[in-house]
């Protein structure tokens, strides 16, 4: 057996591994769609930008001025097309990272942003997570 044939075969656990992370992210999709945004799918994932997301990003973060985009299992949500088009391999890797820890990525996520806070680094820049997707 190929080691392409291994990856087709695994695709379907690795889908079934970050579902609760997915479904975490499938609110965002019906509340943009519901207020005039838009979705589709892009390269393994489910892209949805605009309505009431782009207000969500800009004010539910730590961050000032919130984020352009952010990952949640399969499902990634954006402000623009523009600002998914431009984050869309960095995202890409949050998918990845979703297939790997499945239902513990969001407690490991936070976790890596509190080590990052506890040893006086940034909880967003010096996150594990975040500098594997900068990469």
């Amino acid at each position: 057996m190929t080691s392409s044939s291994v990856r087709l075969l695994l695709r379907p656990l690795a889908w079934l591994w970050a579902l609760p992370t997915t479904l975490l992210g499938l609110p965002f999709v019906a509340g943009s769609l519901a207020s005039g945004g838009r979705a589709r799918w892009i390269a393994g994932a489910l892209e949805v930008h605009g309505g009431v997301i782009t207000f969500l990003l800009r004010r539910s973060s730590v961050l000032p001025g919130g984020v352009d985009a952010l990952t949640l299992g399969h499902v990634v949500a954006g402000r623009s097309a523009a600002s998914l088009a431009r984050w869309r391999d960095h995202e890409r890797v949050h998918v990845r990272q979703c297939e790997c820890w499945g239902p513990l990525f969001v407690p490991a996520y936070l976790c890596a942003s509190l080590v990052a806070w506890t040893r006086g680094a940034d909880p967003y820049l010096d996150n594990r997570f975040e500098r594997a997707a900068r990469r």
